[in-house]
């Protein structure tokens, strides 16, 4: 249900912006009122807007000054993602850039902790926000931020994920908390980047490739035409047979990404219920093979 809804439209838009929301609850309930900072251009955002409000005096604000900064930063963002991208993916960066701005500015922050242990926090922080990112990027949208511009470096031939721009990006800014304020904020800091990180790219199903072995006695030229027609994707086939009962087996290998695999799945189905296949994740696959990150 959730995967068709992904495929569809305004679903998927509707989807994006549920994500967008979940990144600022775990952003503004885990991690601001701990006192801790995140990674990523939110992380410079509100870097800027404690510099800036402790230069004013430490006036407060109704709103999270953080969210109008990080949108001045997608601008540029959003011009490469026009040229690079196309136009569905700016007009949906351009959508939940504005919500990811609109809800961490809104989203209200505890006056208290709801987990005092730091690592706690950051763990839970890091993995419901990385849960939202992922989700917007499977929507096939994005918001903005190094998000987009992992998105354009890898759509460009560069072999890096969405999280490890995030990572490479992250090091310096976290060598400035270690400069501005303290040790603790800036190792409690790269710890919820780092669970974010591994969130992001295992929620993001684009980026994650799998190799699929099919074993079926049906000989069916529609499937093979299906996944190199309408998936777009190479397809391997030899003959086995099995050891136990002698019978001919047609055995089909084919490299995808793992939000490709419901449409390959029901497609085997109709060309044959009782086909056994095996999906392994995180394969490593080079050359003659296309990333589709959005």
């Amino acid at each position: 249900m959730l995967s068709a809804t992904m495929r569809k439209g305004w679903g998927k838009l509707t989807l994006a912006v549920l994500g967008s929301l979940i990144y600022a609850v775990g952003i503004n309930v885990f991690m601001v009122p701990l006192g801790l900072y995140t990674g990523g251009m939110l992380g410079l955002a509100q870097l800027l807007r404690t510099l800036l409000l402790n230069a004013l005096g430490g006036i407060t604000l109704p709103i999270d000054l953080a969210g109008v900064i990080l949108y001045a930063f997608n601008i540029p963002l959003l011009v490469m993602s026009y040229r690079f991208m196309g136009k569905l993916f700016f007009r949906n960066t351009l959508i939940c850039s504005t919500t990811y701005a609109l809800f961490t500015s809104i989203v209200p922050v505890p006056a208290e902790p709801l987990v005092a242990d730091l690592l706690t926090g950051c763990l839970l922080g890091g993995v419901i926000s990385g849960v939202g990112t992922g989700l917007v990027l499977t929507c096939g949208c994005c918001g903005g931020g190094l998000d987009a511009l992992g998105l354009i470096i890898a759509k460009r031939g560069a072999r890096i994920t969405v999280g490890q721009v995030n990572l490479v990006f992250n090091a310096v800014l976290f060598s400035l908390y270690g400069l501005l304020f303290n040790v603790e904020t800036m190792i409690y800091s790269i710890l919820n980047t780092v669970f974010q990180a591994v969130a992001i790219d295992r929620a993001h199903q684009q980026s994650v490739n799998v190799q699929v072995l099919i074993f079926t006695k049906v000989e069916d030229p529609a499937f093979h035409r299906f996944i190199m027609e309408d998936l777009h994707r190479g397809v391997t086939r030899w003959e086995g047979k099995g050891a136990f009962t002698g019978e001919n087996t047609h055995i089909l290998c084919v490299c995808l990404s793992k939000y490709e695999i419901d449409d390959l799945r029901q497609a085997l189905h109709r060309a044959d219920p009782h086909a056994f296949f095996i999906i392994q994740e995180g394969v490593q696959v080079s050359n003659n093979f296309e990333r589709r990150l959005s």
